[in-house]
C-alpha cells in the first residue's frame, strides 16, 4: 500500500504546482499581447526577406506561429491606423484624422469601444506601454479608454508642442541637425512624469517600454491580461540603446530593428518564465509602411509600390505574425486578405466578449488562426486616405484604384542620416491590378476584366453611401463624430 501512496502523492503535488503556475488554461481567455511598430515596412523582418541584420526572435515567432502575406493596416498614417486597430473601424467612419498634432482639441470619442474596453468585460487587466497618438489631452488618453496602466509618449517622437519660433513642429519640418530639441513629454497614467530633452533620451524608449511590459506580465501572471506595446520605433528620429548601436550591417535602421526583435524576445521570455506561452496570443505588426524619403533611416517595402502616406501596397501592407501554441499550429502561412480592423472582432470571437453596439468594419479571422485553408473571412477592403477619400477598393486578388493625387517617393532622391528628402507629386489614374500576379501594382489590366470592374464599382458605391468619399463629394450616412474638448 505504501508503495502506491508515494507515486500518488507525487502526482498530486505535480498537478497542484501546475495549477498554481499555469495561467488561463481556458482557451477562451488567453492572454493577449499586441506589439505595434511605427513605420515598419513589409520587407523589414527576416521572415519577410530583410537583409543586413537578423531578427531571430521574430523569425522564431513566425516558425512557431502564423505568418500573413496579405495583411493590411487600415490606413497609411499614424493616428488613423491606431484608431482602426483599437476600434475595429475604418478611421474615416469615426472622423479621425490621418495624424493628430500636439495639443489637439480633439481625439478618440469616449463612446467608441476599444479592444481594452472590450476585454475588460471579461475581467482582463489592461496595459499600454508606448506611443498612443489618439489625442494627447486627458479625456483622450488611454486610462479613459479602458487601460489600467500607461507609460509612453502621447504622439509621434518627431513632434513637440512648440518649436523655437513658437509654432507647431512636426515631422515635415523636423531638422535633426539642431543641437537641441524642445522637450517630448513622457506620460505615466494621466500625468507627464518627465520630458525627453534630446535624441539621447529617445535611445532608451524601446528598452523602457520593454521593461514595463515585462513587469506587467509578471504582475498579472495569475489573471488574464491584455498587453499593448505600440513602439515609437522605427519612426524617425531613430533611437537605439547602446546594446544595439553599431551592431547591424545596415546602419542605425538595422540597429533599431534588432532592438525591437530583442524587445519581443524579452516579452516571450517573460511569458515562458511565468508558464504563459501556451495560452497567450501574441500579435506582431505595424501601423503603416516606411517613410521612404528618409533614405537610410527608412525601412523596406519589399518591392511594393510607394510607402507611408499612400494607399498603394507599400503604404499599407504590413508584416503580421500571430503566435498562440494552444490554437495556432506551428509553421503556418496565410495568403488570405486580413487587416488590423479584424483584430477586435477576432478577440471578441475568442473570448465571447460583447461586440460594440455601434457598427464596426472588422470581421473575425479566427478560422484563419485555426488553420482553415478554405476560410476567407475578409472578402473586400476599402483604401481610404486624406479627407475621407476612397482611393481604392479591394475584392480578393483585385484592386481598383480611383483617380487621385498623392505624394510620391518616385523620381526624387531620399535624404540620409535623419534628414528627409523631398516628395514628388504623384497622380494615380483609374486602374485595375491583379495583386496575385502583380503585387507591385505595375500593370493595369482593366481592359481585360470588365466584369471585375463592375463588381468593384458596386463595392465602391456601397462604401460611399456608408462612410462617404471626398473624391466624389459624398458625405456618407454612417460617419460618427470624433471626441472634442468642447463637447
Amino acid at each position: 500500500m505504501n508503495k502506491l501512496i508515494l507515486p500518488l502523492v507525487l502526482i498530486s503535488f505535480v498537478l497542484f504546482v501546475n495549477s498554481c503556475t499555469t495561467n488561463n488554461s481556458d482557451i477562451t481567455t488567453p492572454n493577449i499581447v499586441i506589439i505595434f511598430c511605427d513605420d515598419m515596412g513589409y520587407g523589414d523582418l527576416g521572415s519577410y526577406g530583410a537583409g543586413g541584420y537578423e531578427t531571430p526572435n521574430l523569425d522564431k515567432l513566425a516558425c512557431n506561429g502564423l505568418r500573413f502575406t496579405d495583411f493590411l493596416s487600415a490606413h497609411g498614417a499614424c493616428s488613423a491606423s491606431r484608431t482602426a486597430l483599437l476600434t475595429g473601424c475604418y478611421a474615416n467612419r469615426l472622423n479621425m484624422p490621418q495624424v493628430f498634432g500636439p495639443n489637439s482639441q480633439s481625439g478618440i470619442n469616449p463612446d467608441e469601444m476599444t479592444i481594452a474596453e472590450l476585454l475588460k468585460q471579461k475581467g482582463y487587466a489592461t496595459g499600454i506601454f508606448g506611443k498612443w497618438h489618439l489625442g494627447d489631452l486627458e479625456p483622450f488618453l488611454p486610462l479613459q479608454h479602458g487601460f489600467d496602466e500607461y507609460l509612453g509618449i502621447p504622439y509621434s517622437n518627431d513632434m513637440w508642442p512648440v518649436d523655437y519660433d513658437g509654432g507647431p513642429l512636426t515631422g515635415e519640418s523636423l531638422n535633426p541637425g539642431k543641437a537641441n530639441y524642445p522637450p517630448l513629454p513622457l506620460i505615466e497614467g494621466n500625468e507627464v512624469i518627465e520630458y525627453l530633452e534630446g535624441l539621447e533620451d529617445q535611445d532608451r524608449l524601446t528598452t523602457r517600454y520593454t521593461e514595463r511590459a515585462v513587469s506587467f506580465i509578471k504582475k498579472h501572471r495569475n489573471e488574464p491580461f491584455f498587453l499593448y506595446v505600440p513602439h515609437s520605433m522605427p519612426h524617425v528620429p531613430l533611437g537605439v540603446s547602446d546594446k544595439f548601436r553599431g551592431k547591424s550591417r545596415q546602419g542605425l535602421y538595422g540597429d533599431v530593428i534588432m532592438e525591437i526583435d530583442w524587445s519581443l524576445g524579452e516579452i516571450m521570455k517573460a511569458l515562458e518564465e511565468n508558464s504563459l506561452i501556451e495560452n497567450t496570443l501574441v500579435i506582431f505588426t505595424s501601423d503603416n509602411g516606411p517613410w521612404l524619403n528618409y533614405g537610410n533611416h527608412a525601412g523596406s517595402t519589399g518591392g511594393l509600390k510607394e510607402g507611408k502616406g499612400t494607399s498603394m501596397e507599400g503604404g499599407v501592407r504590413e508584416p503580421c505574425i500571430m503566435h498562440w501554441p494552444a490554437l495556432i499550429e506551428a509553421g503556418q502561412v496565410s495568403n488570405r486578405l486580413a487587416s488590423t480592423i479584424d483584430i477586435l472582432p477576432t478577440l471578441a470571437d475568442i473570448t465571447g466578449a460583447r461586440l460594440p453596439g455601434r457598427k464596426i468594419d472588422g470581421v473575425s479571422i479566427l478560422p484563419l488562426l485555426k488553420g482553415d485553408k478554405d476560410a476567407e473571412p475578409r472578402k473586400s477592403f476599402y483604401y481610404y486616405y486624406h479627407n475621407n477619400n476612397l482611393e481604392a477598393v479591394r475584392m480578393g486578388q483585385w484592386k481598383l484604384v480611383f483617380p487621385h493625387d498623392h505624394r510620391s517617393y518616385k523620381n526624387v532622391l531620399p535624404g540620409n542620416d535623419g534628414f528627409p528628402g523631398p516628395y514628388s507629386q504623384g497622380r494615380a489614374e483609374y486602374a485595375l491590378y491583379d495583386l496575385r500576379r502583380d503585387p507591385g501594382e505595375r500593370y493595369d489590366v482593366k481592359e481585360l476584366y470588365p466584369e471585375v470592374i463592375a463588381k468593384l464599382e458596386e463595392l465602391a458605391e456601397k462604401a460611399r453611401n456608408d462612410i462617404g468619399d471626398g473624391l466624389t463629394g459624398r458625405e456618407g450616412r454612417n460617419r460618427r463624430p470624433r471626441g472634442n474638448m468642447n463637447d
